[in-house]
């Protein structure tokens, strides 16, 4: 029987990927690609990587996207010696142009700059591409760029290329290095996750070994290297990220977890009493529940503004770990269950220029100085990611399929000022709503459903009487992994049903809309 310690050892000589991270925001897109297609990868910033570091295990490389400029030399760093090592290499948009410019080619800005859905148009065959492109010869994909290759190296051909990217796709075959212009990790590519299995499985002819058990496995010992001997609070709300979060500390160091259920008074109807039920009683995790309802309600008074009402539920709920972290004692650690969604949203990431979009309770909503150390075991995993996790920590189904609920709660699916009786009505209408999705089995069809109360009334009629009340907006998203998304289109009759259900049920209610937006332009939730 192999330990874990052992199983730990063998993973540090698998046979892998190593991907060069420039700072693309897709980085982790492409680490999550290989993990689907059963194979061992890591991540490392383009200033740390040098030749001495490329070992006999790594049997391919893959340069990212990122921000930078390749003839702006000053703004990155890069050992050259890398690509002599003799290793199959693939270069993604910038991992493409540092590729042809180190090789000899040459990099200019672009007259036409391309982001979004672009065609390219087969040239040559390639094991690169084989069976990625369509019977036409013709394949989307996804585009990014400002800057080019205006001239390919020596000993290279053109694969593909597209109207305004002459070397869309590129190689050198002797050599096995590869460069793609567009981003064959991010789903609007079609086929893309073919390209990227073709550049593992054909050229760097690595085998399967990876799964979800070895993630589990990899993340428990992280754990147990990051915390040692050390008591550990775990932000535990009930959803499938702290759910998963609370499992694997539980199986990495037992009875030195501590988790703490907090409620806002924001949360849906009837939760506290479900959390409680599951993880103290069920999986008999030891669990301490916190009512801080007044306090938090207290503190949002007056504020409308999203970004303070993130900042002020952060930093709420850290005061509240840091109070308990006292009584327990000897608490070194916060653990929480931050996705890599929730990173790109809220900061750069590994060095990226990304802008902010919102700032996540649990990222960029925590206070500046804290005296407790986090841990966040799941915060370059996806969703989905998560999910299958969750699985294979034994949870159950009714914990791993819940859909996504925000640390903030209703605070942040209630546009402006925030009351009890306006967190009343929410709850009511988020609770038929659900309930309607679960009635009409369409609950696991959806990513993420919900109801949000705007601040805006209206005028309405109800027994001949003249209604002035607020307005409920109704959200229902696909999704793979949170990054896109595409509301779901229900039957008019389910659309009917339910609105008649909430209007008639709910006193403060008199309208329902339904948001028809994507993600992109618009995010998932409100604020």
């Amino acid at each position: 029987m192999i330990t874990l310690s052992q199983r730990m050892t063998l993973n540090q000589e698998l046979n892998k990927i190593l991907i060069i991270d420039f700072g693309s925001q897709f980085t982790q897109l492409i680490a999550r690609r290989i993990r689907e297609l059963g194979v061992f990868s890591e991540i490392v910033s383009h200033k740390k990587i040098k030749k001495k570091n490329i070992n006999f295990n790594i049997k391919g490389i893959i340069l990212s996207g990122g921000p930078l400029n390749v003839y702006e030399i000053n703004k990155y760093s890069f050992d050259k010696k890398i690509i002599e090592k003799g290793i199959p290499i693939l270069g993604i948009c910038f991992g493409h142009q540092i590729l042809s410019k180190l090789n000899g080619g040459k990099v200019k800005q672009s007259k036409h700059r391309e982001f979004g859905l672009a065609n390219i148009f087969k040239k040559k065959d390639s094991l690169l591409t084989k069976k990625f492109f369509n019977k036409k010869r013709i394949i989307k994909v996804w585009m990014s760029h400002a800057d080019q290759v205006s001239k390919i190296p020596k000993d290279f051909s053109v694969i593909a290329s597209s109207i305004n990217s002459k070397f869309a796709i590129i190689e050198n075959k002797k050599r096995s290095f590869y460069g793609v212009q567009f981003h064959p990790e991010v789903t609007h590519t079609e086929n893309g996750k073919k390209l990227i299995s073709n550049f593992i499985f054909l050229i760097c002819k690595i085998k399967k070994n990876w799964s979800p058990k070895d993630q589990k496995l990899k993340l428990i010992k992280e754990i147990r290297d990051q915390v040692g001997q050390n008591k550990v609070i775990c932000a535990l709300s009930g959803g499938v990220d702290s759910s998963v979060v609370a499992q694997l500390l539980n199986k990495a160091i037992g009875k030195k977890l501590y988790c703490i259920f907090v409620n806002t008074g924001m949360l849906r109807k009837y939760e506290e009493k479900q959390v409680v039920k599951t993880f103290k009683k069920r999986l008999k995790i030891n669990l301490i529940y916190v009512n801080a309802e007044n306090e938090f309600i207290k503190n949002l008074k007056n504020i409308s503004d999203p970004e303070k009402k993130r900042k002020i539920i952060g930093n709420l709920f850290i005061k509240i770990f840091e109070r308990y972290a006292k009584k327990i004692k000897n608490v070194k650690f916060l653990a929480q269950g931050t996705l890599y969604p929730d990173l790109i949203e809220s900061r750069s990431v590994t060095g990226s220029q990304t802008s902010k979009i919102k700032s996540h309770h649990n990222v960029g909503g925590l206070p500046k100085k804290m005296k407790l150390k986090l841990v966040e075991p799941l915060k370059f995993l996806f969703k989905d990611e998560v999910r299958k996790l969750g699985l294979e920590l034994n949870l159950s189904k009714e914990i791993v399929l819940r859909h996504p609920f925000p640390g903030p709660g209703l605070a942040i699916r209630m546009p402006g000022h925030i009351t009890k009786d306006k967190i009343k009505i929410l709850k009511d209408a988020d609770f038929y709503f659900i309930q309607a999705l679960k009635d009409h089995k369409l609950y696991h069809k959806i990513w993420q459903a919900y109801a949000a109360l705007l601040p805006v009334k209206t005028v309405g009629v109800m027994g001949d009487n003249r209604t002035y009340e607020y307005l409920c907006l109704l959200r229902a998203i696909t999704s793979e992994d949170g990054m896109t998304a595409d509301f779901y289109e229900f039957k008019k009759s389910f659309i009917q049903m339910i609105s008649n259900k909430i209007v008639n049920s709910i006193r403060g209610i008199n309208r329902v809309v339904y948001d028809i937006t994507s993600k992109p332009p618009s995010t998932i939730e409100l604020e």
